[in-house]
């Protein structure tokens, strides 16, 4: 072989078993909604119910049995923003970021455990960042005194990266002469960040049985919530997951379903599921296939350190998904380049393709009000949906219904912004009623 013929060390080809379509093929295959004994909602449920779902979740964090997972890995790009995304400040009156909103949310759920049973605990809070992010999530952590909590309680890891191939799946992309173009190896290398992280070792020495699981987008997400957190308990399920209701049957989303031919839970994506399925309803009127994924999860540690390693090295458990995207690389004359159309692929794994190895009995579902507990930034202005603009219009809306519950006095059209660090969830607002609130203010 010439000089000219050999290959570059680093090219190499897209393994065999990762060629296949983004998703797994539903053809053929029978589906259909989880059970009664699996899923419940929130939306009309008994007060009794969740009452005593967010007591057992309380006694749990005041027992410093509580950890949460935030999964904080990305940039901000979509939003012209190179800073990780956790970071933006979406315009709140407070001019208050992503991070300060959920850090101070856990310091509220923290302070609700420990005064309701008379204990001092702290809430683990492990990071998920991104080799990009990394740096820049510690320092505006640093920067801002850790928004109140004890610095010894968060802890920041880096999710794996994966190589980027060009579009034919024949080699590697090179970033350099010397370096291959990596990129993060999706929301399912959690798992693998969790083991090499060394995190279950930190469960284990600090007492940790319970994990919540979420990202960082969600402006509205309850971090380590009680209602969720003891729901799971209560249930003894291994895993569970939030769900909203799709707004229509043509929303384009994952949806949670039960797959009938192996009487396991599965996410089916939106590209996947007939019209028919799509559009049928149910005995009350509401469409059958509506629990919506929004990659918000609990985990018995139990589960994690039985079955996690059987997980990452099992193809069958973690497939690589492959999405055709723009990659910096080297061209075929070896410049370096941005391309402006796709170029090539990057692989990702998925965190729902583990469910298939839980057993039904051991799945939960849980159904919560979108307008309550889900408001995720995708987008930049301009958008239809999950831009800053919805983020902050679904922030206040909501903070802005807790005040009117209790009575407190606003225009029409007046908005209020409650902070994470004087309600969780509507409650402590009584000081409210009877004072008029101005458009805008922050409580």
């Amino acid at each position: 072989m010439s000089s000219s013929e050999k290959k570059h060390p680093l090219e190499a080809k897209l393994p065999i078993s990762s060629r296949q379509s983004s998703s797994p093929s539903t053809e053929g295959r029978t589906f259909k909604p989880l059970p009664a004994t699996s899923s419940f909602s929130l939306i009309d449920a008994e007060a009794s119910t969740k009452s005593q779902w967010n007591e057992t979740g309380l006694k749990a964090i005041s027992k410093g049995e509580v950890g949460v997972i935030l999964m904080a890995g990305g940039q901000g790009t979509r939003l012209g923003s190179s800073s990780p995304k956790g970071c933006y400040n979406i315009g709140l009156p407070s001019q208050k970021s992503l991070f300060q909103i959920q850090a101070e949310k856990l310091s509220k759920v923290q302070e609700l455990a420990n005064k309701k049973y008379n204990t001092s605990a702290k809430i683990q809070w492990y990071i998920m960042t991104s080799k990009p992010t990394r740096v820049a999530t510690e320092n505006f952590f640093e920067e801002n005194k850790f928004f109140g909590l004890d610095k010894s309680q968060i802890t920041f890891f880096n999710q794996g990266t994966l190589p980027c191939f060009d579009k034919n799946g024949e080699k590697i992309l090179l970033e350099s002469e010397s370096s291959i173009a990596e990129s993060p190896d999706g929301n399912g290398g959690l798992y693998k960040a969790i083991y090499t992280n060394g995190l279950l070792n930190d469960f284990k020495s600090k007492g940790i049985k319970h994990i919540h699981m979420y990202c960082v987008d969600n402006v509205l997400v309850r971090v380590a919530d009680p209602v969720f957190l003891g729901f799971s308990i209560s249930n003894n399920f291994d895993l569970a997951t939030k769900v909203v209701r799709k707004r229509d049957a043509t929303e384009s989303v994952g949806l949670i379903v039960l797959d009938a031919d192996n009487n396991k839970p599965a996410v089916i994506e939106y590209s996947e599921i007939s019209k028919e399925l799509m559009e049928q309803v149910d005995e009350s009127g509401l469409l059958s296939f509506r629990a919506a994924n929004i990659v918000n999860h609990y985990y018995s540690v139990e589960l994690l350190n039985e079955r996690i390693t059987h997980w990452i090295d099992n193809q069958e458990f973690l497939p690589f998904h492959i999405a055709y995207k723009k990659i910096p690389s080297l061209n075929d004359q070896g410049v370096f380049h941005k391309p402006t159309e796709p170029n090539g692929i990057k692989l990702e794994q998925f965190i729902f393709d583990v469910f298939k190895d839980i057993p039904l009995n051991k799945f939960g579902c849980l159904e919560v009000e979108r307008s309550e507990e889900f408001s995720p930034l995708k987008n930049a202005s301009g958008a239809k949906n999950d831009t800053p603009e919805t983020s902050v219009q679904n922030y206040l809306n909501l903070g802005t219904k807790w005040v009117k519950a209790q009575d407190a006095l606003l225009s029409d059209d007046a908005k209020v912004e409650v902070s994470s660090l004087t309600s969780y969830a509507g409650e402590g607002l009584e000081f409210v009623k009877g004072k008029t609130l101005e458009n805008l203010q922050i409580i």
